[in-house]
């Protein structure tokens, strides 16, 4: 099996966890978990993770050294203001996406969030952070790098299904589990996806490998 090294950029986050986790499992891939604290560091080699520490705010490009993929799945977080969500959400993103291309980053997971392709249209609430997610989006969409941009509804702790439904853009409301969110990452990371993906999820019936080839074979949306 082709072992591939992985760099996990928020792995200490409510989804990165969770990625960190299934990924230190799988046979296929060797993480690399990206934290900004030493505390962080020793709590996942404890683990038997390995690890970089490097803060999004500074300069962390030794981090995507030595990298074939990475998953971008940091966030500001709900309770921070717009600064930091410029600071993490976008210019951290599109950093992410410069360091990758300079060290020669074969594929890109981005976890954006639904509502990111018409953030115009968002309300008060939610339109800064979808705004720097759609910046983050389109600057990834406008380079070279082969991609996956994950959009999943709202986010809850609730079980992993393995099961979602898949489009462009839903005409409905919805969530999805974030076990399912990192089942999804994970999956895009699959050596057997080439070129560019964008995509929303939601939680479904069909089983996420199913749901990913049918909706890139027909571009259509998968229920």
């Amino acid at each position: 099996v082709n072992r591939i090294s992985s760099t996990k950029i928020g792995a200490n986050g409510n989804v990165g966890r969770i990625l960190i986790e299934n990924l230190s499992e799988h046979p296929d891939y060797s993480p690399v978990a990206m934290v900004r604290k030493e505390s962080q560091a020793e709590e996942l080699k404890n683990k038997g993770v390995s690890t970089v520490i490097a803060d999004l705010e500074e300069n962390f490009g030794h981090a995507f050294q030595g990298m074939d993929k990475v998953i971008f799945a940091a966030g500001s977080g709900a309770k921070t203001g717009k600064d930091k969500t410029d600071l993490v959400d976008k210019k951290g993103a599109i950093r992410s996406v410069d360091f990758s291309i300079k060290y020669g980053v074969r594929k890109f997971i981005m976890l954006s969030s639904r509502g990111a392709e018409n953030a115009e249209k968002a309300d008060e609430t939610m339109q800064h952070y979808l705004l720097a997610k759609k910046a983050a989006d389109e600057y990834l969409k406008s380079t070279n790098l082969p991609y996956a941009i994950v959009r999943p509804g709202a986010l809850t702790n609730g079980p992993a299904t393995g099961k979602i439904k898949i489009a462009n853009i839903f005409n409905e409301k919805g969530d999805i589990s974030r076990k399912d969110v990192a089942a999804v990452l994970i999956h895009m990371l699959d050596h057997g996806i080439d070129g560019t993906q964008v995509f929303e999820i939601l939680s479904g019936k069909v089983e996420i490998e199913d749901a990913v080839r049918l909706y890139l074979k027909t571009g259509q949306e998968v229920t």
